[in-house]
């Protein structure tokens, strides 16, 4: 039996006042199936009910160990994003990423592969042949909205790896005990994947303005003073200078991410981050028209009626580049608004 079993009274209320001196709160994963009969099912911990970001992270799902010839792999036909940095980092794998910018990248443990939306892009993942098994998170970032129109680009850089007392660090954004990554962020933000031998601790360094999340892979981990166990988030207020992480009698894996707080209420809609229901609305509507995707009613797609020279209209540019992928297949629609105004949340 762990000496890491959760008390019955480690059960936090949610807090999103980013200085609170609340203990940690644990945020509990729902599962949510990607893909087609044999779906691969992801665990998601950001957004939910409790919490809506860290810091500026506002997406966090863990997927795997899974095998790809019993679930069939990744393959994410071109899809868009608007407002957001996407983060991906494998435990386990390989990962095909293309995008309308031109990009071509292997996504492979070690690696961080960011891919910076800004305005509009669209891209697609889909698992190599060498990838027998599937495992990582994926994780997403809200642009500030004084940088969220920028122009989309990619990057991929090698995490860089310390020890601290009994824990080994893969920093692979932002800087911490001393590693830095120099990938690309619009506001200030870590992340890092930590391991821990069984009965191993440490005690980190971190810095007091960021709130941080810790996503458990293996466990369970001790955080400060509350234990979580596998697909759990452990939310930590800003205002601490040290994150205490603690083994029980089986290895941890984590990936700690953190940030100051965003200050800005966000609107995210399945792949879009924006302010206001109407931007959701233009981001779908011209998403729908590039890629040629029908409705569900089978009405013909806006692109194939405009009338001559009306490319020249700013609303029918191109957002999301979405006949620039070398994909076998179609782009994915966009599933239909609900019937309600949609809100942005904090």
């Amino acid at each position: 039996m762990s000496n890491l079993e959760r008390r019955p009274d480690e059960t936090w209320a949610a807090c999103d006042t980013a200085t609170s001196a609340a203990p940690p709160e644990i945020v509990t994963a729902r599962e949510v199936p990607l893909g087609g009969p044999r779906a691969m099912t992801v665990h998601r911990t950001l957004p939910s009910k409790q919490r809506t970001m860290v810091g500026a992270w506002c997406f966090a799902d863990h997927y795997g160990p899974s095998t790809v010839s019993e679930t069939g792999g990744m393959v994410v036909p071109p899809h868009p994003h608007t407002g957001l940095q996407t983060v991906s980092w494998l435990f386990e794998g390989e990962i095909e990423h293309r995008d309308s910018v031109g990009s071509h990248a292997m996504v492979r443990p070690g690696v961080l592969n960011l891919m910076t939306a800004g305005r509009g892009i669209s891209h697609s993942e889909v698992s190599t042949p060498a990838a027998t098994v599937l495992h990582g998170v994926q994780l997403w970032v809200a642009l500030p909205d004084a940088d969220r129109q920028t122009a989309p680009f990619f990057e991929s850089h090698k995490a860089v790896e310390v020890q601290v007392a009994d824990a080994r660090l893969k920093v692979f954004v932002g800087e911490l005990a001393g590693a830095a990554v120099p990938a690309t962020t619009f506001t200030p933000l870590v992340a890092a994947e930590i391991t821990l031998p069984a009965g191993g601790a440490v005690s980190l360094p971190v810095e007091p303005s960021f709130e941080h999340g810790v996503l458990v892979d293996a466990g369970p981990v001790a955080v400060d003073d509350v234990t979580a166990t596998r697909t759990e988030l452990v939310h930590v207020g800003a205002g601490r200078r040290t994150l205490t992480l603690r083994a029980g009698d089986e290895p941890v894996r984590v990936v700690l991410i953190g940030g100051e707080p965003l200050g800005e209420k966000i609107l995210m809609w399945w792949n879009f981050v924006g302010r206001r229901h109407e931007e959701i609305v233009a981001y779908r509507a011209a998403w729908q028209r590039e890629s040629g995707s029908a409705e569900p009613d089978g009405s013909t797609p806006v692109a194939a009626v405009m009338p001559e020279g009306a490319a020249e209209h700013p609303d029918a540019r191109p957002r999301f580049g979405a006949s620039d992928h070398h994909f076998e297949g179609a782009p994915l629609p966009a599933p239909v608004l609900p019937g309600v105004r949609l809100q942005p949340r904090p």
